[in-house]
């Protein structure tokens, strides 16, 4: 599906802010030091100064003790104007490393899909919607991606939610398939106990058993992937397939020049390789 295939390319495009030296700098120095506090301050900026159980319910795979270390007092530190401009000259800059220019029809065509969403019940997609368009073309280009990268987000929160899989339960799941607790576990605050429990609630819906995914949870996994991907493609039914195919084109061989620095793979934000 080529809407999963472009939201690849531009997650990684969207997390230079969240690892590329030049955007940590842009962080700290607006007051947002460490990782997390860069993280947790620059994604849930556009919300405003939200606090913990609105960025619990839509950062979603978290444990709210783990955003308890940031939310409410990190607007105390840094107010939500000044984080969304650290968080666009961090990005901006760190691009700017790697992108000499942005292809002239790239943001006409992104403009199209961002204009095509719908927002209602995604409170992230929108919040980033709502905001500036911005004049620079790097900042554009990243503020698309991030737009597209979070309408997509709240789909598949939506679905996971719909499906009765809580936060932690989806990271059980996906780890029953591939492992991944080991990057995961450390970056979104579950203890041991919570986690072995989420995994208990999986085994009991015959999700999971000891040797990992059942048939069940294979096809439950795939359901939520599929569905995430439907919706999520909506917006981009604006342009013609030919206009995707080129968009593509454009913008793989920029994420491709991403990886693996700034943007490392296996990664904390569980972006995949474009």
């Amino acid at each position: 599906m080529r809407a999963r295939e472009l939201w690849v390319v531009l997650e990684t495009l969207h997390d230079v802010t969240y690892f590329a030296p030049q955007a940590k700098a842009a962080h700290e120095a607006a007051g947002l030091r460490g990782f997390w506090r860069g993280y947790v301050g620059t994604r849930a900026a556009p919300l405003g100064a939200a606090g913990l159980g609105v960025v619990t319910a839509v950062f979603y795979g978290f444990a709210p003790s783990f955003l308890a270390r940031s939310v409410p007092s990190i607007w105390e530190v840094v107010s939500p104007a000044e984080a969304l401009a650290a968080r666009s000259a961090g990005a901006v800059a760190a691009l700017r490393e790697h992108v000499r220019e942005v292809p002239a029809p790239v943001l006409p065509v992104l403009r199209r899909i961002v204009a095509a969403a719908g927002w209602a019940g995604r409170p992230l997609g929108a919040a980033n919607a709502a905001l500036p368009w911005p004049d620079d073309p790097l900042a554009a280009l990243w503020q698309a991606a991030t737009t597209l990268r979070e309408h997509r987000g709240d789909g598949h929160v939506a679905v996971l939610a719909a499906e009765g899989v809580d936060g932690l339960e989806a990271h059980a799941l996906r780890d029953a398939a591939d492992g991944s607790r080991s990057v995961v576990a450390p970056n979104r605050g579950w203890t041991d106990e919570e986690w072995a429990a989420a995994r208990d609630r999986l085994a009991a819906r015959g999700l999971i058993d000891g040797r990992g995914l059942t048939d069940h949870g294979a096809r439950l996994r795939e359901h939520i992937e599929r569905r995430t991907d439907e919706l999520a493609a909506v917006p981009y039914s604006a342009v013609g397939e030919d206009e995707l195919a080129a968009l593509d084109g454009w913008l793989r061989p920029i994420a491709r020049g991403l990886v693996p620095v700034p943007v490392p793979h296996p990664n904390p934000v569980g972006a995949p390789a474009p």
